[in-house]
């Protein structure tokens, strides 16, 4: 594994790792954006199924769409660091 990383590193340098790895990072991007899809998904078919329930329903989905919101903000922040380091 080590043979392997030295020759990505000596193939790519410092600053095509820094890509590379910023790169990374953004996935945690996609990944929000599809926790944020299903978890709206799902409350609005559970708001359809128990209008009474709209108000607790709504304020979950709003704490949890934080969260997922807050990984991406994290994944983005990490890509901008390491591509302006």
């Amino acid at each position: 594994m080590q043979v392997f990383l030295s020759a990505v590193m000596a193939f790519l340098g410092v600053e095509g790792m820094a890509a590379l790895g910023a790169g990374l990072a953004s996935i945690a991007c996609v990944g929000a954006a599809i926790g944020m899809g299903i978890s709206t998904s799902k409350a609005v078919e559970s708001m359809a199924r128990q209008p009474e329930a709209t108000k607790q329903i709504r304020s979950s989905l709003f704490i949890g769409l934080a969260f997922c919101e807050t990984t991406a903000i994290y994944g983005l922040l990490i890509a901008i660091m390491l591509i302006v380091m």
